[in-house]
């Protein structure tokens, strides 16, 4: 039996250990409340699972577990649930606190893990110029390739023991600190076998705590070369994820590499032809585009793309993250223009639609701090949609209708507004938490009252529950200012029709002999 096989086909609740009260306790009592019954088969628990201390868990200081969020018996308790689970590791890169960075910093040139992290003079050295500060500039011809996340070099310069300051690759975030303490995201140099046993250390872990799938943080940045962007090198990040894959493989452990590129890119495709389940993140785009234009012509022919390349999916609507905008685009590629699966002026009509219902953008830069692409939008999905309760049933029905495991963020459940405060007291990475409000059980509470919340759980419960899901999809054809999908499995039937012109929809399902209506 393959792993894929045993991966439940329901569906994924998303959040941090914290987002409902306190501790991932809070969300398991949560979980076991009647009107979350048969809801989730499967839970993506973000890492502050583990222990981190910067971007909301992505700078990784060790796999052990975060015992002020989680707790041994939690992990037992999901089991009890028949929840299965899915972790990250993020490849690219480990916290400047972490046990390998503080060696180094103790240690300096003496310390085992002297090649574990990338110097960044040491990688340019004799390809580019020595600055006045210290840090080689790469030639232009390099330069001008490199993919950045950010504006600016991306290093974060750290004291050594004999006095010196030394840049270190640091792709994404750092806080520098007045009293000149900091923290950071440091590149790992996965041309260290240290790394890969870490890795395989990290692997090890995550099976023990129930990992069944494990997501691939930041994998396309991890390889490194000279005259490359260093964003998805090849064919070195191929070898990469086939050397990360052959540890994942005997552990049982299901492998998505989390990528965001234009989808002219056609990097999910190649991704996929490799047999690895793929990040659906041009839905979230597409299902505004298609409700707030009813028109449903670039969802249902991504949806037939789907179905007919194979692809296995995981989608969304909203996540820890932004809404993807920079997936839908076309992109040149050796001289030739791919589309994308919107054009350019609908892609800039759903980032101004949201951003005028209070949503905050996410741009990517170059090196000298110039714009050189819009990114994500950061808002609620309830708040992209004009906080209106039956556009959010029915992006959640053509959700939950769409090839692929259907992963779901929490604060969507339950009809979450932006959080401006938040967004205005998160600092560099603010935008983000828009949509990371975190809430009490007396808050669950209290919207499981709201129909919005009431029928989403219906709609999903069906999707987790009924076998017709794990049959045949079908699209009929219909007018562009409607959707008709229906599932097939033997006598197990569920079909959605929509009308995209006033967002109503009706879902009919045969349960056991009898047709039923949501």
């Amino acid at each position: 039996m393959s792993k894929d096989s045993i991966i439940s086909n329901g569906v994924m609740l998303n959040a941090y250990p914290d987002s409902i009260g306190e501790k991932l306790s809070d969300t398991i009592r949560m979980l076991k409340m009647p009107e979350f019954k048969d809801v989730f088969s499967l839970f993506y628990v973000l890492p502050t699972f583990f222990n981190s201390d910067l971007d909301r868990g992505f700078s990784i200081i060790d796999y052990d577990i975060n015992k002020e969020l989680v707790a041994e018996d939690d992990l037992k308790a999901l089991e009890d649930l028949n929840i299965q689970l899915k972790f990250d590791i993020v490849l690219n890169h480990l916290s400047v606190v972490s046990p390998q960075f503080k060696d180094l910093l103790k240690n300096g040139d003496q310390s085992k893990y002297k090649d574990f992290f990338i110097n960044w003079n040491s990688f340019w050295e004799g390809n580019g110029i020595m600055g006045d500060d210290g840090i080689i500039i790469p030639k232009k011809e390099f330069l001008d390739k490199l993919f950045m996340r950010k504006s600016g070099l991306p290093i974060l310069k750290v004291p050594f023991p004999n006095g010196s300051t030394q840049p270190y690759w640091n792709t994404f975030y750092q806080k520098i600190n007045d009293d000149n303490t900091f923290l950071g995201q440091m590149d790992v140099n996965a041309k260290s076998e240290l790394v890969w046993e870490f890795y395989e250390e990290t692997l090890q872990k995550v099976k023990r705590f129930g990992c069944k799938i494990l997501r691939l943080d930041a994998f396309a940045y991890l390889h490194k070369e000279i005259g490359q962007s260093n964003f998805f090198n090849k064919p070195g990040t191929w070898q990469y994820l086939e050397r990360i894959k052959q540890i994942a493989d005997k552990k049982d452990l299901t492998l998505l590499p989390e990528i965001h590129a234009e989808y002219g890119m056609h990097l999910h495709d190649e991704v996929a032809n490799e047999g690895y389940q793929i990040y659906d993140f041009f839905l979230p785009g597409l299902t505004i585009h298609t409700i707030e234009n009813s028109n449903s012509k670039a969802l249902i022919k991504w949806a037939k793309e789907i179905i007919s390349k194979g692809y296995k999916t995981v989608n969304m609507l909203g996540c820890h993250d932004g809404i993807p905008v920079l997936d839908l685009k076309g992109k040149s590629v050796n001289g030739y223009y791919n589309k994308g699966l919107l054009e350019d002026e609908e892609i800039e009509a759903i980032m101004n639609i949201i951003m005028e219902r209070g949503g905050r953008v996410k741009n990517l830069y170059d090196p000298e701090g110039n714009k050189i692409s819009y990114y994500q939008v950061n808002a609620t999905f309830f708040s992209a949609l004009g906080e209106d309760e039956q556009k959010l049933l029915l992006a959640r029905a053509i959700q939950m209708f769409m090839p692929g495991i259907p992963q779901v963020w929490y604060l969507d459940i339950f009809a979450g507004r932006n959080d401006y405060e938040a967004a205005d007291a998160g600092g560099s990475a603010g935008h983000k938490e828009i949509n990371r409000s975190t809430l009490s059980i007396q808050d669950v509470q209290n919207a499981l009252k709201r129909d919005v919340v009431r029928k989403q759980l219906e709609i999903i419960r069906l999707r987790n529950t009924s076998k017709a899901f794990s049959g045949t999809i079908r699209i009929n054809e219909t007018s562009e200012k409607e959707i008709d999908i229906k599932w097939i499995n033997q006598n197990q039937v569920a079909h959605l029709t929509a009308n995209l012109k006033t967002c109503d929809f009706t879902i009919n399902y045969i349960e056991g002999e009898v047709t039923k209506t949501l």
